[in-house]
């Protein structure tokens, strides 16, 4: 079976987890909208997410931080002289590129041929035009070697406040979701009485006006970051650094995905940011390749003593026990909601061959094979006849107290099954006449209980099937 993203995305498309954004009128090139099924996974995987990180951590707390901010927190922060990509253009073909991107085509496509430099990551954009004219690249479009100058174009969603259009009301839609926690570090510990080290979470959009967006939802302009600011002492960063790592590597374990499309990529000092001194990438092997998913930083001082400088309040910590003050180190583990759903989606999708492997038109099972906790829909309960549907009803509305549940007595009991297989429905509940008996054969109140994964069957009473259910629902 070849896992692809064309199979992945029809899946998604077909099955109500994601569609085009403003189809209807010919869409927005990389917007995506989550259907039923897709904001039900993205919810559990959030929900999974904060429970880990915030609920069963004492050491951190949560935060939701306003999209809009002050336009000085985004100069503090460097994102507004700073944060852009070299752009350039095609005179030929008239293809926009970033000329950082050709150049790694190019230096993949020809090892050793570009002596000198081993990342073109922070190189300056008068360097990149001189390697481009030195080594004649050619646009990756139309093979001419024919390009305008390259500019700097920043990544930051422009905007005004108010109804008057002037500079003094520019306000930037979030390029990320640390900057209010930042911000907000001397509110959170004064109300929350933490000491360092001590964390805070959060969850939201973020928006980056990207040039070449694209691998279906891994690269957008608008996305969602889960991200954890975890404050420590300068002394005890590293140690800080390390358990993140591990600990951020064994939730995706825990999660359900597999161990051999996980992999850990230590970044090189030329690709870390300019205020890291450590960063490792959690990547996954997508259809198209490996990508980053989850990026663990060592931040360093920078981002407290840079709002210190530049909103001249005070963002230094005392440490009574230490009874010294000074900027706490940050350990940032960021992680992108939207590709870890994509990587969710890839890594449970699965077809299997039900039956004679040999037969002339193979029976093919589609599956998600999703953990249960992240499934869209916990359990599917399925009368075996319409007859039986106020029973199954019944069960249905018990149920759906506790987790979500779907109801349908439409077709074969076996097509059914396979329909909900597709979606990741963990266990499909089959209420039969031996459930609620006849004239002759007394009730049994129980239900036949089917699972996904093995497509086996046990028969379980409907009043233990909550806490049957609920019990397998942990990770």
């Amino acid at each position: 079976m070849q896992k692809t993203m064309e199979k992945i995305a029809a899946l998604a498309k077909g099955r109500g987890f994601i569609y085009s954004g403003s189809e209807i009128y010919g869409g927005l090139q990389s917007t995506w909208d989550y259907g039923p099924l897709g904001v039900e996974l993205k919810n559990n995987i959030k929900a999974a997410w904060w429970k880990k990180f915030v609920q069963q951590n004492p050491l951190n707390v949560g935060l939701d931080a306003s999209i809009l901010m002050n336009s000085k927190v985004w100069e503090a922060s460097g994102h507004v002289g700073g944060f852009s990509d070299p752009l350039m253009d095609c005179k030929d073909c008239k293809e926009r590129h970033r000329a950082d991107h050709v150049i790694e085509g190019f230096m993949e496509a020809n090892p050793g041929k570009v002596t000198g430099i081993t990342t073109v990551d922070g190189i300056g954009k008068d360097v990149l035009k001189g390697i481009i004219d030195e080594h004649k690249i050619a646009c990756p479009t139309c093979g001419k070697h024919n390009f305008t100058d390259i500019r700097e174009f920043n990544l930051m969603f422009k905007t005004h406040a108010g109804v008057v259009e002037d500079s003094k009301n520019v306000v930037y839609l979030r390029p990320e979701t640390a900057q209010g926690i930042f911000t907000n570090f001397k509110n959170v510990l004064r109300t929350s009485r933490k000491k360092v080290p001590f964390g805070i979470a959060q969850i939201g959009k973020a928006f980056r006006n990207e040039i070449t967006p694209g691998n279906y939802i891994y690269r957008t302009r608008e996305f969602e970051q889960m991200e954890l600011e975890f404050f420590t002492s300068p002394q005890e960063a590293d140690k800080w650094f390390e358990h993140w790592v591990d600990f951020c590597h064994k939730w995706l374990l825990g999660i359900g995905l597999k161990a051999e499309n996980i992999r850990l990529y230590e970044q090189t000092p030329e690709q870390r940011a300019h205020y890291s001194v450590g960063c490792f990438d959690i990547e996954y092997l997508f259809p198209f390749g490996w990508g980053e998913v989850w990026g663990i930083a060592n931040r360093t001082n920078y981002d407290l003593a840079a709002h210190d400088t530049h909103s001249n309040e005070d963002m230094l910590y005392f440490d009574q026990e230490a009874n010294e003050k000074y900027f706490p180190y940050v350990i940032e583990p960021s992680l992108g909601a939207d590709r870890l759903l994509l990587a969710v989606l890839c890594d449970a999708y699965d077809e299997e061959v039900v039956g004679d492997p040999n037969a002339e038109k193979p029976d093919i099972r589609t599956v998600l094979r999703l953990h249960p906790a992240l499934a869209p829909i916990k359990a599917a309960v399925l009368p075996l006849s319409k007859k039986l549907s106020p029973k199954a009803l019944e069960i249905c509305d018990e149920l759906s107290a506790y987790f979500a549940v779907d109801y349908d007595d439409a077709g074969s009991i076996g097509k059914r099954y396979r329909r909900y297989d597709e979606i990741g429905t963990p266990f499909c509940i089959t209420v039969d006449f031996q459930t609620v008996g006849d004239e002759e054969t007394p009730a049994d109140n129980a239900v036949t209980v089917r699972f996904r994964d093995s497509m086996e069957q046990e028969r379980v009473a409907v009043a233990d099937l909550k806490d049957f259910i609920v019990e397998k629902l942990k990770y």
